[in-house]
């Protein structure tokens, strides 16, 4: 048996897509923006160490590890240089235009997590994927465009949207977990 704690990482992932939302909506408009900097660190401090732990010892089977694990480090990275830049009162373009190519990833990602058929439920954990790869390659043209009402309540709408696939497929990680590892011990 194999430690899986994949669900840690997407529920990190569903708070700090919450905390991404309410930026989004309220946060961009802020003229001092520095308190939100420690609520995008956490969730990115998180993401890297588990995300390049997974990584570097492939705790899961196979290609978990780099599905989970690479983008984990990449979007605890986007998250941690977001806290940074904000703590900064600097511009969070150059973080965007890296999250355009962790988007790209996403994207490569969910399309091999579905023709693959890995998890549970390929189509489910593909469109989390999917959604949190618009994320990232919309990030640089939606912060250039904050001004507009409308991309700004479309971009909460996906960041929602996101959400709402990874909480499902956590908390539902965590009920089944917590029944097939119930009897674990380590050897």
């Amino acid at each position: 048996m194999f430690i899986d704690y994949v669900t840690l990482l997407l529920i990190n992932m569903v708070g700090a897509l919450i905390v991404l939302a309410a930026f989004v909506y309220k946060g961009l408009d802020e003229v001092d923006q520095r308190h939100w900097a420690p609520a995008f660190a956490l969730p990115g401090l998180i993401a890297l160490v588990n995300g390049l732990n997974m990584s570097w010892n492939w705790p899961l089977p196979g290609s978990y590890n780099v599905a989970y694990g690479d983008l984990s480090v990449l979007f605890g990275t986007i998250y941690l240089a977001a806290g940074w830049s904000l703590v900064m009162n600097r511009s969070l373009m150059p973080v965007a235009i890296y999250a355009f190519f962790v988007g790209l990833a996403s994207f490569v990602v969910g399309e091999r997590v579905f023709t693959l058929n890995m998890t549970t439920s390929p189509p489910f954990s593909a469109a989390g994927f999917f959604l949190t790869g618009i994320l990232g390659i919309c990030a640089a043209p939606a912060l250039y465009l904050r001004s507009n009402r409308f991309v700004r309540i479309a971009g909460v709408l996906v960041i929602l949207a996101a959400t709402f696939v990874w909480a499902l497929n956590g908390y539902g990680g965590y009920w089944m977990h917590l029944q097939t590892f119930s009897k674990w011990t380590p050897h």
